[in-house]
């Protein structure tokens, strides 16, 4: 997906001489493509987000398009005042790259761990939020990426995830796709980035113990789909959100916001599954800190079993 992911970007570039790419203290191979071949739109500086945010506004506000690039939390966290008044306030295209969403640098610890980026980017007015689950999915989405007004805040994964994205599905900004719709179903899986995949994979645990459940793939956080999102949770007894996130402010958040708005009969009952409100205690691979907060698939399938016979039992 990281890989993809810059790749577009040099594509882009030749395609369209709006597209600029600016990096902030990395070395991907896509500087040395451009430095030889457009090297008047490539620009690798060292470590100065709030200074990369600014210099991708004055680009912006010049008529280009850049694509600004670093790790998840300095994007985030480290110049938000910028991202929030020089990107947001004047509804500037500018594509903010973030490596490592969610758990990707959990041998790190909790100062590179993004768990709060989406949370934080939805609040912005203006802002664009994109979580998607694979590299194919990737692709589809960077073709779109000239044309959107507005700033667009883009949350990477590792790189190396399996494609479950298919290309019949098509992709739009801003447009939720149904990965698995079954009538009569009790489940609702609601879920971003690649936890679509552990998605897709609990609802076949669960099926094998005879519960018919929908799968939604939310790749745009903001704008949300909202209409996408009551189909999705029509006539279901559980609704469950999956996200690598904190469960403050991220996908669920977003949902829920939305249903309390937009639902026009009774809500299901509603389980968050994410990251829980605290900072990393421990370090070790991304897989192992998905298994530390339950968002592994056997353990989401096993949490929403449990939280289906409670409520049977209530």
């Amino acid at each position: 997906m990281r890989q993809t992911c810059v790749n577009m970007i040099f594509e882009l570039a030749k395609r369209d001489p709006r597209v600029f790419y600016i990096g902030s203290d990395l070395s991907p191979d896509i500087t040395a493509r451009m430095a030889r071949d457009l090297p008047e739109r490539a620009f690798m500086e060292g470590v100065s987000e709030a200074g990369v945010v600014g210099m991708g506004a004055g680009l912006a506000m010049e008529g280009y398009i850049p694509f600004v690039h670093t790790i998840a939390t300095f994007i985030t966290r480290r110049c938000y005042e910028q991202v929030a008044l020089d990107l947001c306030l004047h509804n500037l295209p500018v594509r903010l790259i973030g490596n490592g969403g969610g758990l990707v640098y959990a041998p790190l610890g909790p100062t590179h761990l993004a768990i709060e980026d989406i949370a934080i980017m939805r609040a912005l007015p203006n802002m664009t939020v994109v979580a998607v689950s694979d590299a194919e999915e990737m692709r589809r989405f960077m073709d779109q990426t000239l044309d959107w007004p507005g700033p667009i805040y883009i949350r990477l994964a590792k790189g190396g995830d399996p494609i479950i994205s298919r290309a019949e599905n098509g992709f739009q900004i801003g447009k939720a796709i149904p990965m698995r719709s079954q009538s009569g179903a009790s489940v609702a899986l609601i879920s971003t980035g690649i936890m679509t995949r552990h998605a897709l994979t609990a609802a076949e645990m669960l099926a094998a113990q005879g519960f018919k459940t929908n799968v939604l793939h939310v790749h745009t956080v903001k704008p949300l789909d909202a209409e996408a999102v009551r189909r999705c949770v029509d006539g279901v007894q559980l609704l469950a959100t999956i996200e690598e996130h904190t469960v403050v402010g991220g996908l669920g958040s977003a949902v829920l916001d939305s249903l309390i708005e937009d639902m026009p009969g009774p809500l299901p009952a509603i389980k968050r599954l994410g990251i829980p409100d605290t900072f990393a205690k421990s370090y070790g691979t991304q897989d192992e800190l998905l298994e530390a907060y339950g968002l592994q698939p056997a353990q989401i399938s096993a949490t929403i079993l449990e939280t289906l016979r409670l409520m049977k039992a209530a």
